[in-house]
């Protein structure tokens, strides 16, 4: 491969998301000489993430040039490619997102995407991207920012309108989607080929197709749906009776956008488990630093589309990616222009193109109409650090069900989030 670049990874300190971009990377044959600079603010965990990149470069032969830093601006000059997995102080203030609202009597179920959560993690999370765009259109202003932060949906529907940086985010939503029916269906995952658009977490499958066959899978995905084992995904699946098509991703994902999705569930994220799985994944990384065995599947790709979106630019391959985020701007017609919808895309070496599906379903359609407008509300209180907007966006949010609960939970939150948030614009 002769084209080369500079990839950017924002956040390769991160334990929860850096092994899998590096997984991605370096099973990629198609970034060969290029440079990865891994950007973190804790020196000790970007040394050890480091020290792995540049072992799994050469177990895998991947042939590219780690370098580390903790100076930003120092890794963002004459860079190709930007990819954000950075989250401010993650799991403990998303904990205080889920059981505030929880004490005014607000019902929800994850408090990540939708919900108080879903503004309090956009008031937080907006001016930190927005410190990287600006620096980005100074230093790098023809990189892609390729996004795996939440709020997806949220952060990308800001840079579409307030940034001119190029920005595509990515999820593997849709291919929770694509594994739900297909086990529905007592069908490989693999045969199972899907066609989706809407918004992150709530992509509607316009197609669920055999993919040697070309056959129509609807029909068996409603026979089958009938008889399955009545607690595997209740909320989608009512859902799906309703409207006829399925949902993505998931009843807690979906369910942050429905008044009614914590009949799916109200357990909220799994914290506890996230805190052992970080302490194990500690334990193992010391121990394949210090020379044990690595885990034959660090060297395997992990399923998301980072790489594969960086190579099909790098080298013009026309490729399609099953889904991406991207502003709207007609793809999805009968969601508003300026949305961020979930769509699939083709990359290639003059960027992202969506792939339009036509119209989703009127129904649905209109059913994230509703989030679509509560989206656009907490990005304004976003970027102006407004607190009188971020009300606004919280009373028409379908999962706030009272006025006096909205008032008290921004107020808690507000307090706890004010370091954080300020104007970016």
């Amino acid at each position: 491969m002769t084209n080369r670049t500079k990839i950017v990874f924002l956040g390769a300190s991160s334990m929860s998301f850096g092994l899998s971009m590096l997984r991605d990377i370096f099973s990629s044959d198609e970034l060969r000489g290029s440079t990865l600079t891994l950007v973190g603010r804790d020196p000790q965990t970007l040394g050890k993430m480091t020290e792995l990149a540049r072992l799994l470069n050469a177990k895998s032969g991947a042939g590219l040039i780690v370098e580390q830093t903790t100076d930003r601006r120092a890794a963002l000059d004459g860079a190709g490619f930007v990819v954000n997995a950075t989250a401010i102080d993650r799991n403990r203030l998303w904990k205080m997102d889920w059981e505030v609202p929880r004490k005014y009597g607000i019902r929800h179920t994850l408090g990540e995407n939708g919900g108080p959560g879903g503004l309090m993690f956009t008031l937080r999370t907006l001016p930190l991207v927005f410190d990287f765009v600006r620096e980005m259109q100074e230093l790098c202003p023809q990189a892609l920012f390729l996004n795996f932060s939440n709020p997806e949906n949220r952060i990308i529907l800001a840079l579409g309108k307030y940034s001119p940086i190029r920005a595509l985010g990515l999820c593997h939503g849709i291919f929770m989607g694509q594994g739900d029916v297909a086990k529905i269906m007592g069908l490989p995952s693999d045969q199972v080929d899907v066609w989706g658009a809407g918004l992150n977490h709530s992509q509607c499958l316009m197609q669920i197709r055999h993919r040697v066959t070309g056959e129509d899978l609807y029909p068996l995905l409603r026979e089958k749906e009938k008889v399955f084992d009545p607690a595997f995904m209740p909320l989608t699946r009512q859902v799906f009776r309703a409207f006829g098509y399925w949902m993505t991703c998931s009843d807690d994902h979906f369910g942050e956008y429905l008044p009614y999705g914590w009949e799916g569930g109200e357990h909220g994220y799994d914290f506890d488990g996230d805190g052992r799985w970080r302490v194990e994944f500690k334990q193992i990384l010391d121990g394949v630093l210090a020379g044990a065995t690595m885990p034959e599947w660090w060297l395997t790709p992990s399923g998301e589309r980072g790489a594969a979106a960086i190579g099909g630019i790098l080298h013009n391959k026309k490729r399609a990616l099953e889904s991406g985020i991207v502003p709207n701007r007609g793809t999805i017609p009968n969601l508003p222009f300026d949305a961020a919808v979930e769509v699939p895309v083709m990359a290639d070496a003059a960027g992202i193109h969506p792939i339009s599906l036509g119209p989703l379903p009127d129904p649905i359609a209109k059913l994230l109409h509703i989030q679509v407008s509560v989206q656009q509300l907490a990005v304004e209180a976003a970027m102006h650090g407004s607190k009188e907007i971020a009300l606004q966006a919280l009373l028409i949010d379908p999962v706030v069900n009272s006025a006096s609960a909205a008032v008290k939970l921004l107020d808690e939150l507000w307090e706890v989030n004010r370091p954080y948030i300020r104007p970016s614009i």
